[in-house]
């Protein structure tokens, strides 16, 4: 498995088109929000083959982490943490941003608390799903 940082939006986005649009029924318009170009993009290959993806935005000392995802076939094998971390490693490394966020569907609270991060504030709904927002100090 390679996990890195990408141009390759595209690939990004076919990702997410399965993932979020398809299997998660999210609209189109809220997924295509016109912000990629704006982005850190991580992409996960298992022997070539994309297979996970994450999208980062900076603003300030913070990085919004989201469009975490990886294929149903590939769920389960580690290929998730495996993402997370190299996008907190990335993050580390950059001496401007000191904290992470992300909303996290309920369901995924457990996976993204083993990671570190820290629920924050209530719950709300994002895109027809329940989400709530977990933290992550990058000082610590």
């Amino acid at each position: 498995m390679t996990i890195g940082l990408t141009d390759d939006i595209a690939t990004c986005h076919a990702l997410r088109r399965v993932v979020f649009i398809e299997e998660q029924n999210v609209d189109e318009t809220l997924e295509v929000d016109g912000r990629d170009a704006d982005a850190l993009h991580l992409l996960a290959r298992l022997d070539g083959v994309p297979v996970g993806c994450a999208r980062v935005l900076i603003a300030g000392d913070t990085a919004k982490i989201g469009r975490v995802c990886v294929l149903r076939a590939h769920r389960g094998t580690g290929i998730g943490q495996a993402l997370m971390r190299a996008t907190v490693d990335v993050l580390r490394a950059r001496a401007d941003v000191r904290r992470a966020k992300l909303g996290s569907q309920l369901h995924a609270l457990g996976f993204y608390a083993g990671l570190g991060f820290a629920p924050v504030g209530a719950e709300y709904l994002d895109a027809g799903i329940m989400h709530r927002d977990m933290v992550l100090d990058l000082s610590a």
